[in-house]
């Protein structure tokens, strides 16, 4: 398919973050495998890049963490700026990946300029200000969901909806966890004798310094029995985590890895923050304590908005709690490090058969279909009224 007969289809995509990244490529690479002359820009991270992303700004410069108020009016240039140079591109449609505020008024823009608009990741808004429905149903064509019991309040609402299921269930195998856990130790020079703790402070730098704090605490009170492998999202990350770790707890011995997926594989309990690493965790049946921190006054303003009792993916998957969760003021260390300890020392037979069945449900090719879903609409044949 070319536009005009001549010009290749083009389309734009943003991202905002490394999750938003890992969702974009498998994306672009089945659209490639479908329409191999498609061209694709906006923004995107080292992932999409590596798919043919031409991309026009440094994805670091959108990682923000909730309301950030300082970075309000850089973001507020990069917005204006990037809206401008994809209407030039006269892009045959634009995907607004996960970063819902920045991608919703995006689309907004695009949408008025005549662009058809995809968003990729459901919005929680069946958690807070659902009356968000309303400008979506105006601002998007397309939302494709990951997760199957979203779809239902956008078919209510008569928004054009698919669930697509997730990358990560489909890349991540069921046996994964298991069959590469001695050679995830071995890479990381861990013994398989050792007790392991996963430590994921987030991607953000806001993240890390929020969170990391309570989560090295949490280590120091598990040193005596366990070690330590945390995940650095980037190099930044990294010099972040180990000035960080060193500066609270230099005593206990750490290993930092920019390997997420090989530090959980060979970990036998995971802290994570809430998120998209909660779901990885999953994938690889290891048991998890989830813990978040917001700056105290954005948790001020968003607690008073949100109305889900759970905010690990396992436990939203569910319909009830398999994972322990701390939030906030109750994420404190002495906490996490008896809820660690239980973990470690209780079988957890049950707690794996569930996510085994979750992992089976999310388990579409999902990069497949949201690449026929998002063709359709470039040709016109599946635009919500």
């Amino acid at each position: 398919m070319t536009k005009s007969g001549e010009r290749p289809l083009t389309i734009a995509l943003v991202a905002g973050e490394i999750s938003g990244d890992n969702l974009g490529a498998p994306l672009m690479r089945a659209l490639k495998q479908i329409q191999p002359d498609i061209r694709f820009v906006g923004i995107g991270g080292p992932a999409m890049i590596a798919e043919g992303l031409e991309s026009l700004y440094d994805m670091e410069r959108l990682s923000v963490n909730a309301f950030p108020l300082l970075k309000v009016p850089e973001l507020i240039k990069i917005l204006f700026t990037t809206s401008t140079k994809l209407k030039e591109q006269s892009p045959d449609c634009f995907i607004g990946i996960d970063y819902n505020f920045f991608n919703g008024l995006l689309e907004g823009m695009m949408k008025r300029a005549g662009i058809r608009t995809v968003h990729y990741v459901s919005p929680t808004v069946w958690a807070w200000r659902s009356g968000r429905l309303r400008k979506i149903k105006k601002h998007i064509d397309l939302m494709l969901t990951l997760y199957p019991f979203e779809t239902e309040i956008y078919a209510a609402h008569g928004i054009n909806v698919c669930y697509v299921g997730h990358p990560k269930a489909r890349e991540i195998s069921v046996d994964q966890g298991r069959e590469g856990k001695a050679q995830a130790r071995q890479t990381l020079g861990l013994k398989d004798s050792d007790k392991v703790v996963a430590i994921l402070p987030g991607s953000r730098a806001s993240e890390v310094a929020l969170i990391g704090p309570g989560f090295f605490e949490t280590a120091k009170r598990l040193s005596q029995d366990c070690k330590f492998v945390v995940a650095a999202a980037n190099s930044r990350r990294e010099d972040q985590i180990q000035a960080l770790w060193q500066s609270l707890v230099p005593e206990v011995p750490v290993k930092v890895t920019g390997d997420p997926l090989t530090a959980m594989t060979a970990a036998d309990a995971v802290l994570v923050k809430s998120g998209t690493s909660t779901l990885e965790a999953m994938l690889l049946r290891r048991p998890m304590v989830m813990a978040y921190r917001l700056g105290k006054l954005t948790y001020g303003l968003i607690s008073r908005m949100v109305n889900t009792p759970y905010f690990a993916l396992p436990n939203i998957l569910a319909g009830h709690q398999l994972v322990p969760e701390f939030i906030q003021d109750d994420a404190k260390p002495d906490v996490m490090a008896e809820a660690m300890t239980r973990l470690m020392s209780q079988p957890q037979d049950e707690l794996i058969r569930e996510f085994d069945a979750i992992h089976r449900a999310l388990s579409p090719d999902s990069g497949a279909l949201a690449a026929r879903e998002v063709l359709k609409l470039c040709e016109g044949t599946n635009v919500s009224a």
